[in-house]
């Protein structure tokens, strides 16, 4: 159509699977649009979630039924486009490109439709059945939003489904629409104007061989001068795609703006007018309690303070005092030691043999020090923390906080959303290395997994030290500052040392709402079970090593090599045994320097100079494997070697002026 307009049709080829096998959901939309909420109301309990094969990408598959039919559903992670450039985004489009599904279900917001509706016309252009689950209604009637369902269905030609994912509202009818969608024919794509739908068909005509994608999604590509889409054609074509190439060169030379805007503009166009027809508002959007309170916690003059005060309530009332220090004072000094462990120690007494009897129980007994760890010291921390932070990701603050801090994070080479994997390593820095891998650019992934591993506590080693020094508010404001200047000095000289592009932010706010219980419950109980059978194996794996190191004098040893360095920063020679704990687990090192203040064997400037230290030092082992996979062995490596002497330099100084100024 003319004047950029696009129309959409429902016909095409078949959608069902070639063969018997189960029929295949996916999962797709931006961010923060209720997909893992939609997930959960399609699928069975039990839930696999494993690498896409080529990538360090997890995604989620589920068992579901619908109709009567079993069927697979698959979440893949947030994407904006299929043209995104970072690892998530290019795995879900390598998902669809390669027939990974055999129904598209988009996500969408019903509050942000037309922004939403340039990646519907996308997925309607790869030629596979889709559906559109409009979600969030509930919230949209809130603010005067009507959609005309029919409309929008015609127009796209695809089925239009309002849901409320979180309570349930219209999944039975989103998944006949699915069960429907996969026996019908697959929509003919959008047909676009200004040139843009010209290229596209001229380029799609000359495409001779079998691609799982309908041509217009190869053809957009291809006059993108997509590397991939120009790869498949070599492959495929008899010609090796010289006048398929040929022809999207010609085509494009005349465009007066770049070919990727070009495109951009006609969907968004398209998209505009589609929500034009279809959405309307009956009264002005009105400011309710969430909308007002979401802008002032991203407006820095509001902002700040109320993260000042989630901080202070959340880690240092509730995580540091309730969690580290209620909590577990109760459990290692009533449960553990006046139950647990004497029966442990009465139960090997009858061992004659020192060796054996040493390895479960005493000093470094895999019972006494290893499970005590774990279920005394660490639990209830973790515990703590997962609560404090699923009532946070439930409510929609984090969001908020990305778009806060994004103009100081800009200085540091990171975006407003490198803010996730960050306070997702105060819960545990292994799951955030992961996380590193949505952040657009290989710099800014390296940046901040190099910050997650220096200056980020986990939440087991943060509630610990706030347990440390929950009386002596200024030895903690001296900690905090320190951990914050290195973050924050280490990031500014990372954004100007490594190569690459700066970070570009983009994120969809989602609405600020009251958290669920049974969602906080819920994630707080998985994230718990998933920490707690991560943990207790490395801290029984850590009691063994540390028991041969016992007993073959090598662990003595260590300790002496590490006499001199833990000297140099005013610490007592049984210091060295923490920085050891802290090489198997640094939440296990904290712990043993809990052990060492509560003997007395330290007083506050030791305390304070040696939590700094142990926070800046090398990562756990399991964080330093995720390193190594997501990052590579060189790049890994040098992060290890260059933490080291920042740690200690870093406690060095602190020393001396701690020592100078008491």
């Amino acid at each position: 159509m003319a004047d950029g307009r696009a129309s959409c049709h429902s016909a095409g080829g078949t959608g069902l699977p070639a063969d018997s096998s189960r029929l295949r959901v996916a999962l797709v939309g931006t961010p923060n649009v209720g997909k893992s909420a939609l997930f959960n109301r399609l699928t069975g309990r039990y839930v696999t979630v494993s690498n896409y094969p080529g990538t360090s990408v997890e995604i989620s598959r589920g068992a579901g039924t619908l109709g009567g039919e079993q069927v697979e559903v698959i979440d893949t992670p947030g994407m904006y486009s299929l043209t995104g450039s970072s690892e998530e985004q290019r795995m879900v489009r390598r998902f669809l490109f390669n027939g990974g599904a055999d129904v598209l279900v988009q996500v969408a917001d019903a509050k942000n439709l037309s922004r939403m509706l340039s990646l519907t016309l996308q997925l309607v252009e790869l030629g596979r059945p889709t559906v559109l689950a409009v979600n969030m209604m509930d919230e949209a009637v809130r603010h005067g939003i009507e959609l005309d369902v029919t409309r929008l269905s015609t127009q796209l030609g695809i089925a239009v489904v309002p849901i409320v994912a979180v309570e349930g509202s219209g999944i039975e009818d989103l998944k006949r629409a699915i069960i429907r969608g996969a026996r019908e024919r697959a929509p003919l794509p959008p047909v676009y104007g200004n040139g843009v739908g010209t290229a596209m068909r001229g380029v799609g005509a000359q495409l001779a061989g079998q691609y799982p994608i309908g041509t217009t999604a190869l053809a957009a590509l291809l006059i993108q001068a997509d590397e991939e889409a120009i790869a498949a054609v070599r492959r495929t074509e008899a010609d090796g795609g010289e006048q398929v190439l040929m022809t999207a060169r010609r085509l494009t030379e005349t465009f007066d703006a770049p070919v990727a805007y070009k495109i951009a503009l006609e969907r968004q166009q398209a998209a505009d007018d589609l929500a034009r027809g279809s959405v309307s508002q009956s009264r002005p959007f009105g400011a309710d309690w969430g909308t007002r309170l979401g802008h002032a916690l991203a407006r820095p003059s509001t902002g700040i303070p109320a993260l000042l005060v989630v901080l202070y309530l959340g880690l240092y009332k509730f995580v540091g005092q309730l969690g580290g220090g209620t909590m577990v004072d109760w459990l290692e000094r009533v449960l553990f030691g006046r139950h647990i462990n004497p029966f442990f120690e009465r139960l090997f007494l009858g061992i004659p043999w020192e060796p054996v009897r040493s390895l479960f129980v005493g000093e470094y007994g895999l019972l006494t020090l290893g499970v005590r760890y774990a279920v005394a010291v660490i639990l209830p921390i973790v515990g703590a923390f997962f609560l404090f932070f699923s009532l946070l990701e439930d409510s929609g603050y984090f969001p908020r906080l990305a778009l806060l801090v994004d103009r100081t994070f800009k200085r540091l080479g990171l975006s407003g959303r490198a803010v996730i994997p960050i306070v997702l390593g105060l819960a545990c820095d292994t799951m955030a290395t992961m996380v590193t891998r949505t952040l657009e650019t290989k710099r800014e992934r390296v940046l901040a997994t190099f910050l997650l591993a220096l200056a980020i506590p986990c939440s087991a080693q943060l509630g610990v030290i706030m347990a440390l020094m929950a009386q002596q508010p200024l030895a903690l404001s001296v900690w905090l500052g320190v951990v914050i200047a290195t973050f924050v000095v280490i990031g500014a000289l990372g954004a100007r040392v490594l190569p690459g592009e700066g970070p570009v932010f983009h994120m969809e706010l989602p609405p600020l709402r009251r958290p669920r219980l049974s969602n906080v419950v819920t994630k707080t109980v998985a994230r718990m079970q998933w920490y707690f059978l991560e943990v207790l194996p490395l801290f029984l794996l850590a009691s063994v090593f540390i028991w041969l190191g016992h007993l073959t004098g090598v662990f003595e040893l260590l300790s002496r090599a590490l006499g001199p360095l833990v000297r140099s920063l005013g610490l007592p020679p049984e210091t060295a045994t923490v920085f050891l704990f802290g090489f198997f687990r640094r939440d296990y090192g904290a712990a043993g320097l809990f052990d060492l203040q509560r003997q007395g064997v330290l007083d506050v400037v030791q305390v304070t100079v040696a939590a700094v230290t142990l926070t800046l030092f090398i990562p756990c082992v399991a964080q330093f494997l995720m390193m190594l996979k997501e990052r590579g062995v060189r790049t890994a490596v040098a992060m290890f070697v260059l933490i080291t002497p920042i740690a200690f330099g870093a406690g060095f100084l602190l020393n001396l002026v701690l020592r100078s100024v008491r």
